[in-house]
């Protein structure tokens, strides 16, 4: 590679990193003030997914957003959504680029989740209830969605309306999920269900397994005890 190649890369590239940087959203940019609340220390990175209903988005304190990231709530730009926030992403998350967050009526993520790249999470989903119209022109319906805290969420999930995933909660890459599931749940499949639990006498295991049955020791055979079982031998 000539000397003018190397100059012109080292250059090029110098010039992306500082274009990422300067472009990317954050609580003291111009582009910040619109959202709800663009946490301390949160960035959206550059280069920026379709975002539009910021006033209805809230983002916590040190969360990154990354590069592609679509987050919308509501139909398109300029619809008055109401009083309260849309989509809510709690502090401390990061959100893997590419991945989309399409709210209408409530997506609550915890703390400190964690998503794979490409993503997808809505609250709403097309109806087919008359069979002569096209889906597409039937008016959806939207029901809410909550991943709790401490999740992780991995390549090419897909989070339908009204699932809720408790707290510490693993989904696997491709999963398409939808329904309720406890805390410490890990979920997997299509459609998803849950493949490992987590309780305090088990510890992780399959729910899919039965449960090994406890031998206990017969007390008519135990030492000092007659065959009777009413007197000592």
């Amino acid at each position: 590679m000539s000397i003018v190649k190397r100059v012109v890369g080292r250059l090029a590239h110098r010039g992306w990193a500082y274009l990422r940087d300067a472009a990317a959203l954050s609580p003291g940019s111009t582009g910040g003030y619109r959202f709800r609340r663009l946490g301390e220390g949160a960035c959206v990175s550059f280069p920026l997914g379709a975002i539009f209903g910021e006033a209805w988005i809230e983002i916590g304190d040190h969360t990154l957003i990354g590069e592609r990231v679509s987050i919308s709530a509501g139909m398109g730009p300029g619809v008055d959504l109401g009083p309260g926030s849309i989509v809510r992403i709690g502090r401390a998350c990061s959100i893997g680029r590419g991945s989309h967050i399409v709210g209408h009526q409530s997506i609550d993520i915890g703390d400190d989740v964690f998503t794979g790249p490409y993503v997808y999470i809505t609250d709403q989903n097309h109806v087919y209830d008359d069979p002569e119209k096209p889906i597409g022109r039937q008016w959806p319906r939207n029901n809410p969605v909550s991943i709790g805290s401490g999740s992780w969420l991995g390549t090419g999930a897909i989070i339908l309306p009204g699932t809720r995933i408790g707290r510490q909660s693993v989904v696997a890459a491709g999963a398409v999920v939808r329904g309720e599931f406890p805390d410490h749940s890990v979920i997997a499949g299509v459609p998803a269900k849950i493949v490992r639990r987590h309780s305090p006498e088990r510890g992780w295991h399959s729910p899919l397994l039965p449960v090994e049955p406890v031998s206990l020791p017969d007390p008519r055979t135990a030492p000092g005890v007659s065959a009777a079982g009413t007197g000592t031998a």
